[in-house]
């Protein structure tokens, strides 16, 4: 079975290329949503800007997926897998932005990570509160070994960045 599909991704890469981005993206925002609804672990700002990327990135390859299967032409299968690379590797800038508020290493938004010390007005201060969330960008909720879910999704999203390049790249050696 496996076998099948690693022969299929030799014979037809962008294919392979396509599902590889739509499934692990599909797997990607499952888990979020899991953490979030099941666990009830709240995300940030941050965190809901960093979804953007799969939300664009697996219905894009789902199309690309099913026109490479049925004959999509060779310059749309390219575009396509650029535009799913520049958006991961704008989502891998992105999570290593928020990983490192998590780490302290920089500040990170203030209407998430900073301090409400400048009330004002009372007029002042309630606009300020209304901006404000609750859940604060700078602190991770969970992590595992080490890393928060921001800085899972480096790796993720660099790795599905690499693999839109792979297909990019196959599709322009494709033969039309």
């Amino acid at each position: 079975m496996i076998s099948d599909y690693l022969t299929q991704a030799r014979v037809q890469p962008p294919l392979a290329a396509a599902a590889i981005v739509a499934v692990a993206g599909a797997l990607a925002l499952c888990t979020v949503y899991f953490f979030q609804y099941v666990l009830l672990v709240a995300p940030c700002p941050l965190c809901l800007e960093q979804r953007y990327a799969f939300y664009a990135a697996v219905p894009l390859a789902a199309l690309l997926w099913l026109g490479a299967s049925h004959g999509a032409s060779r310059k749309v299968l390219i575009l396509g897998f650029v535009v799913i690379a520049a958006i991961m590797l704008w989502n891998t800038g992105l999570a290593t932005y928020h990983a490192g508020v998590e780490w302290k290493l920089w500040a990170g938004p203030t209407d998430c990570s900073g301090p409400i010390d400048k009330f004002g007005s009372v007029r002042d201060m309630v606009n300020q509160l209304q901006r404000i969330s609750l859940v604060r960008c700078d602190e991770a909720s969970w992590r595992f070994l080490g890393l928060s879910l921001a800085g899972w999704n480096v790796p993720l999203s660099l790795a599905l960045a690499a693999v839109a390049a792979w297909g990019a790249k196959a599709s322009f050696a494709r033969q039309e």
